[in-house]
């Protein structure tokens, strides 16, 4: 075990809805004022209706953790679970409501593309800026400045004011000062998105050295597969509540199984992905052959689909998407294609023969597609998440051994054929 650097006992943090907010402390006043008075907030809006009783909503409820030396950490949960407000509570960006948070040494915090630099200064004024933050003397800073600089990719740049950066340059120069300005709390919320590929990985490398240096690691992603490749380590919250913290893929499963494994699904209340207006719209789905959404390798799911359509389409199709538990797609599959006129609700049952497939938790995706003129794809509806299900493990099919998908992948190939082909010589 690494010396501690982190330890938090019984945090929570609540926030009152719609208390607050009127632009400035001038006008927040007006409407406590004339609350307390029972007058009307001279603030509130025409047509918003009288706020009533106050709401209170709990981001983080009763979190206990302790962070060691060598920890790279993943924070893992949906969204609302209370992932950020843990980092802005760590970072002291705000202040808990109940509950203690001792660190032990300096944090370097990445929760919003530019945050901590200021806007007018250049990019070379920024990383002594930051680095008196962070309470390091100017002789310190100048000892790693030529590493950030090289780091950031963004030599060229260095002195024009980050005013004129965009959002990937700002990241690259913020992670290259918060990682190189030796922190021993490295905090790091999302912001690697807006990189390109190369830069990220090369992040998830540097942060990886980080941890190996004797430092310590927090890491919000929704990419479960870089936050496999980076952690050793995994917490999973659920609404402001911490479910589990140890092992990296157990925390992936929980998160994956945190999805929707119901029977019956109203997909017309789904997010959508980029479709073609609103001419057609799949409603509802519903698994015919299981009760819990567990199956056996090699076995075959079925289930109905029923959509609606506005226009006509001689050629639709229903496309099938499979992703594993890290969300990166593992193969798609459709129907042979069907006819539909304006004003059709239909109805249509499908079955998926998942033979082959490793043990493990998968996320269905569903388009509803159909083809122009020129052979191309028209996508109508699409659900990139229309809910999760699970195959069990069967140590039949996998030689005794339990299967890991993140050793063996998540297609169970056939057993290798063998045969002798001589005997011993001496």
């Amino acid at each position: 075990m690494g010396e501690r650097l982190l330890e938090i006992e019984d945090l929570a943090k609540e926030y009152r809805l719609g208390m607050i907010g009127g632009g400035s402390l001038h006008a927040d006043l007006a409407s406590w004022w004339a609350r307390a008075r029972g007058r009307e907030d001279p603030n509130r809006k025409i047509g918003a209706g009288n706020p009533g009783k106050i709401q209170y909503f709990m981001a983080l409820d009763g979190v206990n953790l302790a962070v060691d030396s060598g920890d790279a950490l993943a924070i893992i949960g949906r969204n609302g679970a209370g992932k950020s407000t843990l980092l802005k509570l760590i970072s002291r960006i705000t202040a808990p409501t109940r509950g203690e948070i001792r660190i032990h040494g300096r944090v370097a915090c990445l929760l919003e593309i530019g945050a901590g630099f200021h806007p007018e200064l250049t990019g070379r004024e920024n990383i002594y800026l930051n680095g008196a933050v962070m309470g390091m003397s100017r002789m310190e800073t100048n000892s790693k400045l030529k590493e950030i600089i090289e780091f950031s990719e963004i030599a060229q740049f260095i002195d024009t004011p980050v005013k004129r950066y965009s959002s990937g340059m700002y990241v690259k120069l913020a992670f290259a000062v918060a990682a190189h300005l030796d922190p021993d709390i490295l905090i790091c919320d999302e912001v690697l998105a807006v990189g390109d590929v190369a830069f990220q990985q090369k992040c998830l490398s540097k942060m990886s050295d980080v941890a190996q240096g004797g430092r310590a690691v927090l890491y919000v992603s929704h990419n479960m597969r870089t936050v496999a490749q980076l952690c050793n380590r995994g917490l999973f919250l659920n609404k402001g509540r911490l479910e589990y913290d140890g092992e990296t893929s157990r925390a992936i499963d929980l998160y994956a199984g945190s999805g929707n494994r119901d029977v019956d699904r109203n997909l017309d209340e789904l997010p959508r992905g980029k479709n073609r207006g609103d001419a057609m719209r799949m409603l509802k789905m519903h698994m015919l052959d299981s009760s819990t959404m567990e199956y056996q390798m090699d076995d075959r799911m079925e289930f109905t689909i029923t959509a609606r359509t506005s226009v006509h389409d001689s050629r639709l199709r229903l496309r099938l998407i499979l992703k594993n538990s890290v969300a990166a797609p593992l193969g798609m599959t459709q129907t042979p294609s069907f006819e539909v006129r304006p004003g059709d609700v239909f109805t249509k049952r499908i079955s998926f023969s998942m033979d082959g497939l490793a043990a493990g938790e998968y996320t269905l995706g569903l388009t509803l597609a159909g083809a122009d003129m020129r052979g191309g794809s028209i996508l109508y509806d699409t659900i990139e998440d229309a809910g999760h299900f699970f195959i069990a493990d069967d140590p039949q099919r996998t030689s005794g051994f339990t299967w890991d998908e993140r050793l063996w992948g998540n297609i169970c190939l056939k057993d290798l054929d063998m045969q002798d082909v001589g005997g011993n010589e001496t």
